[in-house]
């Protein structure tokens, strides 16, 4: 690899000290507006860990919902006389459960669901109950549904009932609304039998009615409101590693995720047996929120979908080169199809192509308007390059107006990286995905990783940083000093617009009760969210995202202003510019990684005196402040670290508009100046 470190880590380190003195003057050329901003640039990364999905974003508040574990009764209690069945009406979930009296009054037949770490609600708010039930003999039964408190010391474990009604042999849904009468976050739910009739029960289900934009299979309102406040540009999905599977028989299937949500069947999370420190044996897949509806979230939170489909490999981590496909184009055939049948499920139109019927059929006549596809997540060497070459002229040839992305492994300097850019030239990848979760010395090495442009040619495919986070060693959790230096580190990506059309954080969720990986953008618990630090530095970047790329330079004390921020020992200050054309905006970031408030001046050029004679004396100047190197918003808690508006005023001559003061010491700024 070439890339040129312009300092040694030894200098990095020395330039990121404190010098207090030092005059900072940032000057920003607006005459001339350079390389055009993507819309895809800043976005957000979805993978099923830390109970992202089920138990997290998807709305759905019971596990094990149709008894489809390899534990039939996970999640389940069960009293009186309950029986697995397995001929129940939907195929892929055929379990069931026969309910029938227990042949005496005191004895009674009920079911009880824990929930994801219990089942969270909140006091007056609606509760949408729903299963499918028969009565095998066709006479009449009647079933009651509890959310109780099991631990409570009052008379009763109640906290909110309701009953359904159900007749006939024949399978049919039935739903009812419970309401809470308190705010309890281990809740569970209780469903009896009737004391005198057999009931069969399928696909028990419980929802808020109040979920994002109010779907009956919707996503957790506080959870989906918090992605499209984000305001991203894209929108990764469905993961990652769980893209691969252990193996190939529980690598994510997309087509086992669309259709009528009752008949999607259960698969084996790829996390759920991974850490043994953190081990979560329960972890499965309802499919519940499936491609469907996360192309409905992409559409719904403004942002660009971008699948990921199965290269025809399991995770080389955990498999070597076994457990892959043959690779001839017979073996790889399945994963060719799927593709393109993606394809068609997005784009095509409902009267010509049965997967474009089934979007239609199930509420989306109109397409979804995808433009990218990732085949393949973090896979490396041969076994990859060689699957990827027999897959990817297929799909470019069936539908040649999608843009494919290609891998260059799990990492981001190896010799796998090395050798995963040329062959992914080769194969004319549009874009060519990047990992690193990395720590803070690092992310301070590579400030100007982008800059590097005899590696990152200028014609060759373009950069998406797929997963990557900042971390401090020994401390992988979100505490706001390290979301400073991912800030910093976004300078060299805008200030590299040209070559790095995409760049999303990774992972996007955790479930306080339910992580095995650290840090993540969006923190909860059955009741709360936390947006931290690091969501609030994705957030200032996307309403900030601008149109072009503004030239900036940094000088120092006086000295040779630098067109790289970081070359030229910067102290510690990071910065870039861009300009929204539309808005008649210019929008400058500054960052300061130091341990001390900078002096600085911000110097905005290349404008006609008449512009300068016109431009808005107040800046809106939004400031985050990570000062308290280990602050960490939690769930539950009011937030310690967030963004703070004010305004100061831009003086301006015949040459310049000139803005004058101190940023704090471990301080992201926005500066919005009008035109």
């Amino acid at each position: 690899m070439r890339f040129r470190h312009i300092l040694s880590a030894l200098c990095v380190a020395a330039a990121l000290q404190p010098l207090a003195a030092a005059e900072n003057v940032i000057t920003v050329d607006a005459k001339k507006p350079g390389a055009p901003i993507q819309t895809t640039q800043w976005g957000i990364f979805f993978e099923d860990i830390n109970y992202a999905a089920d138990g997290g974003l998807y709305g759905e508040l019971l596990k094990n919902r149709s008894f489809e574990f390899p534990d039939h009764f996970c999640g389940w209690d069960i009293s009186g006389r309950v029986t697995l069945m397995n001929d129940g009406p939907f195929e892929r979930n055929p379990h069931y459960v026969r309910l029938a009296p227990s042949g005496h009054r005191d004895k009674h037949t009920m079911i009880e669901n824990h929930g994801f770490f219990g089942i969270g609600v909140t006091g007056g708010e609606e509760y949408r109950f729903s299963l499918w039930a028969r009565v095998p003999d066709g006479g009449k039964s009647k079933l009651y549904i509890d959310l109780t408190d099991n631990a409570t010391m009052t008379e009763d474990q109640k906290m909110g009932s309701g009953s359904v009604e159900v007749s006939g042999a024949e399978w049919k849904k039935y739903t009812a609304i419970v309401k809470a009468d308190r705010t309890f976050a281990k809740a569970h739910l209780r469903l009896w039998g009737d004391s005198k009739v057999t009931t069969d029960v399928e696909h028990v289900s419980l929802f808020p009615v109040k979920t994002y934009k109010n779907r009956e299979n919707g996503m957790r309102l506080d959870v989906a409101q918090a992605l499209e406040d984000l305001h991203p540009g894209v929108f990764r999905f469905p993961g990652g590693c769980i893209v691969e599977g252990t193996d190939l028989e529980t690598r994510y299937q997309w087509k086992n995720s669309v259709g009528p949500v009752e008949n999607r069947p259960l698969n084996e999370n790829r996390w759920h047996y991974t850490f043994t420190y953190r081990y979560f044996p329960d972890y499965f897949q309802s499919y519940g929120l499936g491609f469907f509806e996360y192309f409905q979230l992409a559409e719904d939170i403004g942002a660009e979908p971008l699948p990921v489909l199965n290269v025809g490999m399991a995770c080389q981590f955990q498999n070597g080169d076994d457990a892959h496909a043959p690779c001839t184009r017979e073996g790889l055939q399945q994963f060719i199809d799927d593709c393109i049948d993606l394809i068609d499920f997005a784009n095509g139109d409902p009267a010509t192509n049965q997967w474009a019927k089934l979007r239609a059929d199930m509420g989306h006549p109109a397409p979804f308007n995808l433009k990218f596809l990732a085949i393949g997540n973090e896979q490396w060497e041969q076994p990859y390059f060689d699957r990827l070459a027999i897959i990817a002229p297929e799909v470019r040839k069936a539908r040649p107006e999608i843009k494919l992305i290609g891998t260059s492994g799990p990492n981001a300097e190896d010799d796998h990286f090395k050798n995963g850019w040329p062959a992914m030239r080769k194969l004319k990848a549009d874009l060519v995905d990047e990992h690193y979760y990395r720590d803070v010395k690092w992310y301070q090495n590579w400030m100007n990783r982008y800059d590097d442009r005899e590696f990152y040619t200028k014609d060759g495919p373009r950069v998406f940083a797929g997963e990557w986070a900042c971390h401090d060693r020994g401390k992988k959790w979100n505490h706001a000093g390290a979301s400073i230096y991912e800030a910093a580190f976004m300078t060299g990506i805008e200030r590299n617009a040209d070559l790095v059309h995409m760049a999303t954080y990774a992972p996007l969720f955790a479930h306080v009760e339910g992580w095995q990986w650290r840090p993540d953008l969006i923190w909860y618990d059955n009741l709360h969210t936390a947006r931290t630090a690091s969501y609030y530095v994705q957030q200032l970047y996307m309403l900030n995202r601008g149109t072009n790329v503004l030239p900036t330079t940094l000088s120092i004390d006086g000295g040779q202003a630098s067109v790289n921020p970081v070359a030229k020992g910067q102290d510690g200050v990071f910065a870039s510019s861009v300009i929204d054309t539309p808005k008649q905006e210019i929008i400058v970031k500054v960052i300061n990684t130091t341990g001390e408030a900078q002096s600085l001046t911000i110097r905005l050029t290349g404008m006609k005196a008449k512009q300068l004679e016109a431009i808005k004396r107040d800046v809106e100047i939004i400031s985050l402040n990570c000062a308290d190197y280990d602050a960490e918003n939690q769930p539950g808690r009011p937030e310690v670290v967030s963004p703070k508006t004010f305004a100061a005023t831009i003086a301006s001559d015949k040459k310049a508009a000139t803005l004058q003061g101190r940023i704090p010491a471990k301080t992201f700024q926005v500066y919005r100046v009008k035109l």
